[in-house]
């Protein structure tokens, strides 16, 4: 079996390529401008922009299956028409697909937290691109999974945690809303869910993310402690007072899911906590 994963050289993709090769599963991974440095995964330039690309990657690698962890942000091209693309060469070839998605498919606008039932309606570019490509995921292949999930945080390798140390440093301009709910997801624990169903004959919809629900402040509190850094130097501001666009508080409801996993989804508050170091 051959597992080939889009957007290898991401933070998620590079964490799906590393535990794949360590488990001994034959892995492929994609770039789109430098390959990643992980060894034994075979490496393919691909532009999912171009439909000429992604069929000569498939037919190249012949995977069994694919997981599209691409990141391709706001980017109308990438993340919805390449997504979209990929599923449907998927398809033609009868190839398993695993398509990671995000909690910014939903508004933020519904009071009790969002889970696999509910149905996607951005108010972001990023989220209605996110949505577009779920949606024809799933209308293209009924054996496909829509894995959904949320702020993605990894031991210091993350945008969140590096923020988090600029903005202690004063090295970089912002602040984090105290009124910007998210429910974070330690990429580890992502990438071992995300194999579990690519190696399973799940389908359908799947919310991955952590259990503990909490603003960006409190998740950046919650690095800047780990890290020991002091936390009263994290500037805050409210999203309601910003003008930007975005939801507020998007609770990924991941219950349902984590009952049919082996793979425990750690919450923010358990997998960010300080370690002693006399232990």
């Amino acid at each position: 079996m051959t597992v080939l994963v889009v957007g290898g050289s991401g933070f998620l993709g590079a964490e799906l390529a590393c535990q794949g090769h360590a488990a001994g599963r034959q892995t492929a991974a994609t770039f789109h401008s430098h390959p990643g440095e992980i060894a034994g995964v075979t490496w393919h330039r691909l532009d999912l922009r171009n439909p000429a690309s992604v069929r000569e990657i498939l037919d190249a690698v012949s995977p069994t299956a694919v997981v599209n962890a691409s990141s391709g942000g706001s980017q109308w091209a990438v993340t919805a028409e390449g997504g979209m693309r990929l599923a449907q060469a998927a398809a033609q070839r009868g190839i398993r697909l695993v398509h990671v998605s995000s909690d910014a498919v939903f508004s933020g606008r519904r009071h009790d937290p969002y889970d696999e039932t509910c149905l996607p309606d951005p108010v972001t570019p990023y989220g209605a691109a996110k949505a577009a490509a779920e949606t024809v995921v799933r209308l293209l292949d009924e054996g496909a999974v829509v894995a959904r999930t949320s702020l993605i945080i990894g031991d210091g390798r993350s945008e969140h945690e590096r923020m988090v140390h600029a903005l202690v440093a004063g090295t970089r301009d912002g602040a984090l809303f105290t009124d910007d709910v998210r429910c974070p997801v330690h990429v580890g624990d992502l990438a071992a869910a995300l194999w579990e169903l690519t190696l399973s004959d799940a389908a359908g919809i799947f919310h991955l993310a952590g259990p503990d629900a909490v603003t960006r402040h409190e998740l950046g509190t919650l690095i800047a402690q780990r890290d020991g850094l002091d936390a009263s130097l994290l500037p805050t501001a409210r999203r309601a007072d910003s003008g930007l666009p975005g939801a507020l508080r998007v609770h990924l409801d991941s219950r349902v899911t984590q009952k049919n996993l082996a793979t425990r989804l750690r919450g923010a508050r358990e997998f960010l906590r300080r370690q002693n170091p006399d232990h």
